[in-house]
């Protein structure tokens, strides 16, 4: 029997019943008054997609090119921390899914599975994201691990100068690594389900800092990354190098000068500046302003389908897809996940053919 998911909103539904508050507030929650997300949200539901008749659509495809590669869809998986919080092995669910349908698995900094076993679960449809932390030195200690691990993209994200402050988090004394005290003691145990399973699979750890000699502090300041920083990075990545987190239009054009890759723009989720504008805005000027044919990926926001066609209407190449995944993971395992995968992929192309469309490739 399926799960009754029927959209990404049923998923979240589930979830924020099954999960303790503080993990759902977690993977939820903004920064701020979340006036960010809400604003995003507002600025996607605004988009129109103008329905067209009678065009011959019967032959419809969601393959779309990524980087000198085909995905079987147009959208990914963004990294995410900690993804095990929302069940234990999520994140080699979100690997296998990654397999299947030839698509991109971001894979965390701060993953709860380390990056080895996941390329090899994502039987390489695998790309390493990186945070720049404190003096770097651990840094580029991962840059190495992951060009080992046979890692041939790298996503360096670059809108956590500072972690922003998400008031959810904080008001239920969410850290990482995780640290258990009464008020958390007390929210496991209005969740059995989630904590008996847990507690038989071991604590989600942050797996990627277990073997080279240094621990990584999630508050601990980013802000020394610089343009140095990154010239530095493009000189030892043999690979695709991906800038992640860009709203601005000179620094878009900046990044592509410096002879990155690609450029995602997105605002981390909402989850960094409450003030930040809408990134679905942001991406039509910045598409503008890098030209037609620089790749350029998309996040932030997205729920559905019809939200990945109105992404590549304002100049996506390509999308990610984030907490909605973990949703449905925490809803219903890996059935969940692959219901709702399904249902964005047929979403995404019901929507084609109500627009009068066969693709989104170019």
């Amino acid at each position: 029997m399926k799960p009754s998911i029927h959209s990404s909103a049923d998923a979240r539904r589930i979830a924020k019943r099954r999960l303790p508050w503080m993990v759902f507030d977690y993977i939820d929650g903004a920064a701020g008054y979340e006036l960010g997300a809400a604003r995003n949200r507002a600025a996607l539901d605004a988009i129109d997609l103008r329905p067209r008749i009678l065009r011959d659509v019967s032959d419809r495809s969601l393959s779309v090119p990524l980087l000198g590669k085909t995905a079987k869809v147009p959208f990914g998986i963004s990294p995410m921390g900690m993804c095990n919080l929302s069940a234990p092995g999520a994140d080699m669910m979100l690997a296998r899914l990654a397999a299947r349908e030839n698509v991109p698995l971001g894979v965390s900094t701060v993953a709860s599975t380390a990056m080895e076993p996941l390329i090899e679960e994502a039987e390489g449809n695998a790309w390493f994201q990186l945070y720049f932390s404190g003096d770097g030195i651990g840094t580029f200690k991962l840059v190495e691990r992951a060009k080992t691990a046979g890692y041939e993209t790298l996503i360096l994200t670059v809108d956590v100068p500072e972690v922003g402050r998400r008031p959810r988090e904080l008001r239920h004394g969410f850290t990482m690594p995780f640290k258990i005290g009464p008020k958390q003691f007390f929210d496991f145990a209005m969740h059995p389900r989630w904590s008996i399973t847990n507690l038989i699979n071991g604590k989600p750890q942050m797996a990627n800092f277990d073997m080279d000699g240094f621990e990584f502090d999630r508050t601990e300041s980013r802000a020394k990354a610089d343009w140095d920083t990154l010239s530095k990075l493009r000189d030892i990545w043999p690979g695709k190098l991906i800038v992640k987190g860009v709203l601005d239009v000179d620094d878009a054009v900046a990044l592509k000068s410096a002879g990155v890759d690609a450029v995602q723009v997105s605002s981390h989720g909402s989850r960094q500046l409450d003030s930040a504008p809408a990134p679905i805005t942001a991406l039509a000027d910045v598409r503008a302003a890098v030209g037609n044919d620089f790749p350029l990926f998309y996040d932030t926001g997205l729920r559905g389908g019809e939200d990945v066609v109105k992404a590549f209407k304002q100049g996506a190449n390509f999308t990610f897809l984030g907490r909605v995944l973990q949703f449905a993971i925490a809803a219903a395992g890996e059935e969940g996940l692959n219901v709702l995968w399904e249902i964005i992929s047929d979403e995404t192309s019901i929507a084609l053919a109500q627009i009068g469309e066969v693709s989104l490739a170019p």
